[in-house]
């Protein structure tokens, strides 16, 4: 697909593992991913964490301009897996379960 282009897909999901661990071509792939989306104008619903794998790709969808949709587990909360960053202040859920999370990526 050329670069700029729209995808027939309007927002993917992506949950992933957040830690990066000692492999640096897991944050390639998330970095590319990242770029990927903002090159087909998908938006972006995922784990709702700031840090690592899952940060990286909010952080470069954001950045590029589309949507970033965070859903998290209210019990990862106060771990600080979830943080204020500008692309999750007020676009994140935070939800009681693991159902609840499915309901709202529905």
């Amino acid at each position: 697909m050329e670069e700029g282009s729209s995808s027939k897909f309007k927002k993917i999901c992506v949950f992933c593992g957040s830690h990066s661990g000692h492999r640096e071509v897991f944050s390639v792939a998330a970095t590319q991913l990242g770029d990927e989306l903002v090159n087909r104008k998908i938006s972006l619903v995922y784990g709702g964490g700031s840090i690592d794998l899952m940060g990286m790709i909010a952080q470069r969808v954001f950045d590029g301009g589309c949507r970033v949709l965070g859903v998290i587990p209210k019990a990862l909360v106060p771990l600080e897996i979830y943080t204020r960053t500008p692309f999750t202040a007020g676009l994140a859920f935070v939800t009681g379960t693991d159902i609840d999370n499915v309901r709202i990526q529905e």
